[in-house]
Order: structure tokens, then sequence, then C-alpha cells
């Protein structure tokens, strides 16, 4: 007879889109294995109490230590793809199997576009513009608009969330060279046409400033930096640099080095107030930042659910 399942689930985070909602809840009770326990958890403490039963933990943090309380777990399971909350491998107990999601990309990708169009269309030189008095600044604008399709970008980590990216600016009619480990050597010379570089590597495979002055330096003036991966693979000063010398035309960042973003930041808008570009342009008009936010859908944890169904894991 096969060993009954538990299931504690403890997805409680701050952004509602991250929460697990009473109606996911039921819908994964719905979806279990007949006769199977479902805990859903509000808390740590809860989630503690639950584990020693737990055949099966979906959750957005574990302390390795906790193992000691979970003899009978057998899958543990993120909704994230980063690897800073779960335990190391060398900590995993054999029998259990630690898995990440990976339907991120769908979501992230149409971040990266939505940076990508709102630059070529226009979107924020015309906010600029308007900021500077200008209600209607329909003749000033139009040198500034351009189409994406016929353009070329560099996805650089090209994993499941750059394969994404890379689809859907495809669909676009933008031209992708899409970089991996195997083929990094190509990448200085991808970048000397490169309307658009979009990052979307982990943080744990040796990225640290990676795009940094070297790399910045092979760019077009014209391109466009985005990142939708971890911060840590910018060199933020060199970024700085590149963006006030006029190497750079923008840069659009979902995340920085250190989160939240920091005063001490060179990135933080308090330490950017009053510089300029070469072009007379100020800094925050060319440096765009949003809160790690490129994954955040009302669906996020219902694609999470399906995804472990789908490969077997309930």
């Amino acid at each position: 007879m096969s060993e009954k399942r538990s299931y504690a689930l403890w997805l409680d985070w701050p952004m509602e889109c991250f929460r697990l909602s009473d109606a996911q809840a039921a819908r994964f009770a719905a979806m279990a294995p007949r006769g199977a326990e479902v805990a859903v958890c509000r808390s740590r403490a809860a989630f503690l109490r639950a584990l020693p039963s737990a055949t099966h933990a979906l959750v957005w943090e574990f302390d390795w230590r906790w193992f000691a309380r979970a003899p009978r777990l057998r899958l543990l399971a993120t909704p994230s793809a980063g690897r800073e909350w779960m335990p190391p491998p060398s900590k995993v107990p054999p029998g259990v199997s630690v898995r990440h999601g990976a339907f991120h990309g769908a979501i992230m990708a149409e971040t990266a576009a939505a940076f990508i169009l709102a630059h070529a269309r226009g979107l924020y030189r015309c906010a600029e513009m308007q900021r500077a008095g200008d209600p209607w600044p329909r003749t000033p604008l139009s040198p500034f608009c351009r189409t994406v399709a016929g353009t070329s970008a560099v996805v650089l980590g090209y994993g499941s969330v750059g394969r994404a990216v890379g689809a859907l600016l495809r669909k676009l009619g933008v031209r992708v060279a899409g970089v991996r480990r195997r083929n990094v050597r190509s990448l200085p010379r991808l970048l000397e046409n490169a309307d658009w570089l979009i990052a979307a590597l982990p943080s744990d495979t040796g990225t640290d400033d990676m795009i940094g002055p070297e790399l910045l330096s092979r760019l077009p003036p014209r391109a466009v930096l985005v990142n939708v991966g971890r911060g840590n693979c910018i060199d933020e000063p060199a970024l700085v640099d590149a963006l006030r010398r006029g190497n750079l035309a923008a840069a659009y960042l979902d995340v920085v080095k250190n989160e939240p973003l920091s005063p001490s930041s060179p990135l933080h808008p308090a330490n950017i107030d009053g510089l300029r570009t070469a072009g007379g342009r100020r800094l925050a008009d060319v440096l765009h930042l949003l809160p790690h936010a490129s994954a955040f859908s009302p669906a996020y944890l219902d694609a999470f659910l399906g995804e472990l169904r789908a490969a077997g894991c309930l």
C-alpha cells in the first residue's frame, strides 16, 4: 500500500499575488489525491506544526534545519526560480526532491517586452517631455518613435525565462540571439549590433558584475539594457557611468544588486538626482526601476500548482 500523502502549504508572502488565496487552497485540495491530508498554513509556527506528518511541502522558504522535523518528507517545492530561500543541495537528505518553479517565463517575457515597446514607441520620452512642460509634444516626440520589428536583441541567460523572452520578441519581429554558457564567448561580438540587451541570468552561477565596463562598451549608443534576472549581474556604478556618458540609451531594471533598494545604492533616485547625460537629459529619465515585479500576476500561484500537477508531483 502506498504511503498516505500529507501536504503542508505555507505560501504566505506580503505581495497578494504571491499569497495563496482561500480559493486557490480549495482548488488544490480538490486536485490532491483522494484521502490526502492538506494543511494550509498561514504562519511559520503553523507550518512547523504540520511538518512532522508532511510528505509534500509547498513553501516560499525552508530552513535546512527543519528537515529534522520532517521524517516523512519526499517533496519540497517552491514557486521561486531563485535558489536563495531553499536549502543548498548538500543539506538535502536522501529521498527528498527539491523542485523550483519553471513557469515564470511567460509572465516575465511580457515585462521585458513592455519595457522594449514603451521605449521604442516613445512612451517614456513623451512622459519626460510632458513633465518638462509640453502637454502635447507631438512634433518633438516623432523622431523618438520606432518599430521594434527588424531590431536585434541579445538575451543573456537563455534558460526557461530567456527562451520565453526570445520567443515573444520574435513574434514582434525582433531578431534574437540567445547566449548561454556554451556560447558566451560570442557575447562581445553580438553586442556590437544589439538594440536590446536583455539579462535573464540566475544569481548562483558566477554572474556577479558580468555586465560591466567591458561589455557595456561593446554596445552601440542606441542600445537599451533590460534586466529581468537577478541584480548581481550588473556593475551598477559602471551602468550609471555608461548612461551619463551617453554610451547607452536607457536601462530598465526589474532587479538591483541589493534589495530592497538601499539609499546607498548608486541607482537610488536620491543619488542620481541632478545628474545628467552627455546629451543633457536627466539620468532619472533614462534609468527606470521596477521593485522586482516582473513576475507579478494574479495567476502566479495557479501556474505553480498547475505545473506541479502536470509534472505528476502531487
